[in-house]
């Protein structure tokens, strides 16, 4: 076998590729950085149970990335939408069956959990509801509350 032939100038290419890849696996693996530059959600436990959201009422800061992970121990199914008085409204007369590619809008089979993830980029309050058929007037809601 010939032996590798290492091209003129190549070895401080190659250092400078292996230090960077390091760097950035380092940045990655930093507690309470996911990834370069961008912080790692904070996780949120959220229990559906007797047609309520427990915690019910939630304060996060602006820019925090929350991964909620939401339990369903009813036997019925359920919903968890995040967002303004005009998401509520549209989901409290829409037609979707199921929820699950939009941050912060998710479906919650009865007995299963599921997760989504939703960053919080203006201070003031957001409402989570469920709009299975009268649900959110029954009372199945809550609010977070985004602070600066």
């Amino acid at each position: 076998m010939a032996p590798v032939k290492v091209m003129a100038g190549a070895y401080p290419l190659a250092r400078l590729s292996a230090l960077s890849g390091a760097a950035i696996l380092l940045a990655a693996l930093l507690p309470g950085v996911g990834g370069v530059g961008r912080p790692e959600p904070q996780v949120v436990i959220i229990t559906l149970r007797h047609s309520r959201f427990l915690p019910a009422h939630l304060t996060v800061r602006r820019g925090t990335p929350v991964r909620f992970v939401i339990t369903n121990v009813d036997p019925i199914d359920h919903e968890f939408i995040l967002g303004d008085e005009a998401v509520q409204r549209r989901h409290e007369t829409g037609t979707e069956q199921e929820h699950g590619a939009v941050p912060g809008e998710v479906t919650v089979p009865a007995g299963s959990t599921r997760e989504t993830t939703y960053t919080f980029t203006r201070p003031g309050r957001l409402l989570i509801g469920c709009h299975a058929p009268g649900h959110y007037n029954y009372g199945m809601r809550g609010w977070v509350r985004v602070v600066d």
